[in-house]
């Protein structure tokens, strides 16, 4: 973890830096990390219990799972608090900027293989997915657990990875090892870490971290953060650049909600949008780069917007409704450049 921004040590919690969000797919020493509670110390003998409302539960060691046929897909991964710091009033939570994000590749074995070894039973409509950490919460009674639900709609065909390595190395402990949930397209409370137990059900689950922590909390009422909302960012020119008023403004873009259709540049205020060139992302779950040739005013101080819209219709909001936590922050981001003649 020697190339992080550190947000707390214990637990640890870091976000990646601003030039490691330049790579198509972040440094594994840059990957951000987020942990509710201490960091467990697993090995390769850990075993994964799978059971609940199946037809013949079973036991794998890690060793054992990582036997099992494996995929590697590349996914782009936000924190649901990232980019709270922007918010007013300030939420309570982590105090995360705009670095609790990174873009992996992962190598693990498909979480429909194991849920059909399992054989699922009729009547069957989620699957809770428990990691071996927990701890006291200042809001809940005793120890609390760090467990988090999909529907089996979601569990079965969302393409998630019970992932044993990243970047093509072994995961390290503050990532999950020896096995963590990959869900594409969700934040990234639902790749829980250090998974210890798949288990069926017949009801949703509404334990801490489903109906209390990770859930909007609004005007609207309180409902469970899921997909990540769509969202873009400038990686070049950077906050405070010196640049030539020809100047080929590029970034990432990506939604939980389907492809990116149209990624646009405002400069200054107002609603006058340049559409730019859309790229192709490294796999349907990473993010898409994009590419906009602006023509700035000569020796001035310029603000520069980026706005992304996804396959769904969904478009990055000017300004995001706040919430009680501080989760989904997606509004268009500025910032700011100075011209040469």
């Amino acid at each position: 973890m020697s190339d992080l921004e550190i947000i707390r040590h214990a637990p640890f919690n870091a976000e990646t830096p601003e030039r490691a969000l330049r790579h198509a797919e972040t440094p594994s020493a840059s990957v951000y990390v987020r942990s509710n509670f201490g960091v467990p110390q697993l090995d390769w003998s850990h075993r994964l219990e799978t059971g609940g409302h199946v037809d013949a539960p079973f036991s794998l060691s890690a060793r054992e799972l990582a036997a099992l046929p494996q995929e590697t897909i590349g996914v782009t991964t936000e924190c649901a608090g990232n980019s709270r710091l922007t918010m007013l009033p300030l939420p309570a939570g982590e105090p995360w900027h705009h670095g609790a994000l990174s873009t992996m590749s992962w190598t693990g074995v498909p979480l429909r293989l194991l849920l059909e070894r399992a054989g699922l039973r009729a009547g069957a409509t989620d699957v809770l997915f428990a990691g071996a950490d927990s701890g006291p919460r200042e809001d809940a009674d005793g120890i609390v657990r760090f467990e988090r639900s999909l529907s089996l709609e979601d569990a079965m065909r969302s393409g998630a990875l019970l992932a044993l390595a990243m970047n093509g190395e072994p995961l390290t402990a503050a990532h999950g090892a020896p096995v963590r949930l990959v869900v594409p397209g969700w934040f990234g409370m639902a790749n829980v870490k250090w998974l210890s137990r798949i288990d069926v059900r017949t009801e949703p689950f509404d334990g801490y971290f489903q109906r209390q922590r990770y859930v909007y909390d609004d005007a609207e009422g309180v409902r469970p953060v899921t997909r990540m909302r769509v969202k873009s960012f400038i990686t070049s020119p950077t906050d405070g650049d010196m640049c030539a008023p020809s100047a080929s403004v590029e970034g990432w873009a990506w939604s939980g909600d389907g492809a990116i259709t149209r990624v646009e540049v405002a400069v200054d205020g107002g609603d006058r949008w340049t559409a730019a060139n859309v790229g192709t992302p490294a796999s349907p779950h990473a993010w898409t780069p994009w590419r906009c040739a602006l023509s700035l005013p000569p020796r001035a101080r310029c603000v520069l917007r980026s706005r992304a819209t996804d396959a769904a219709g969904n478009t990055q909001p000017a300004q995001i409704t706040w919430n009680r936590l501080g989760y989904g922050n997606n509004a268009v981001r500025t910032i700011v450049v100075n011209t040469t003649e």
